[in-house]
């Protein structure tokens, strides 16, 4: 899976020269809490509702809702806006985009080409997304988890071929590797018996079905 299946194209945008208020009233508007900066189509910046707030006056409690508003209203975003945006590919796997959210530890990355046209932009919402996905947690029928004592070639023809007798369908197979191996494979019969049933009699030492 890559960036451009799960990004969001065309993203709501604002200009280096609109000001904070609009940007506060567009964030509202769509329950959004970032956005991209963009002047004649190329990336220029990011704002963020973050942003915002450490720009905003301290002592803004002691204001009066128009003296508030006019601050607002003068304040233009390419005067706070982060001018040096960690940015990806469409093309990049969507592992690279997790694990560059993770390392900054930031909400979202804009998706640019490499004249930095701005493309979409993914957040972290949209991994999780793609991880339900990966998993094929909506799907019908049930979830396996087989531990694997020792990683060897030909498990996995050994796994899909109890199933392939069976006439049983595998919609998703994810290995997850830590102290022990595991495979997570969600198929299309409903009978968590039958399942386990299958897999414990050729040998296979079943973790959980749900």
């Amino acid at each position: 899976m890559y960036v451009r299946n799960k990004m969001t194209v065309d993203p709501i945008c604002v200009s280096p020269d609109q000001t904070i208020s609009e940007v506060l009233d567009l964030m509202q508007e769509h329950t959004i809490h970032r956005l991209p900066v963009i002047e004649k189509g190329k990336l220029v910046g990011l704002v963020t509702q973050g942003v915002v707030q450490e720009n905003s006056p301290s002592n803004m409690s002691t204001l009066s809702i128009h003296e508030m508003n006019y601050l607002l209203s003068k304040t233009k975003v390419k005067d706070i806006m982060i001018r040096k945006v960690v940015t990806v590919s469409p093309d990049a796997i969507i592992e690279e985009a997790a694990d560059i959210l993770e390392k900054k530890d930031i909400g979202c990355l804009p998706v640019v080409s490499e004249d930095s046209t701005l493309l979409g932009i993914i957040t972290t919402g949209d991994i999780l997304s793609a991880f339900v996905s990966m998993f094929g947690y909506h799907q019908s029928g049930c979830r396996v988890v087989v531990e694997i004592p020792e990683d060897r070639v030909g498990v996995i023809t050994e796994l899909s071929s109890v199933f392939t007798e069976n006439n049983i369908s595998i919609s998703h197979l994810v290995a997850y590797k830590s102290d022990k191996d595991e495979f997570i494979i969600r198929v299309d019969d409903p009978d968590k018996a039958k399942v386990r049933a299958l897999l414990e009699a050729k040998g296979f030492k079943v973790n959980s079905v749900l």
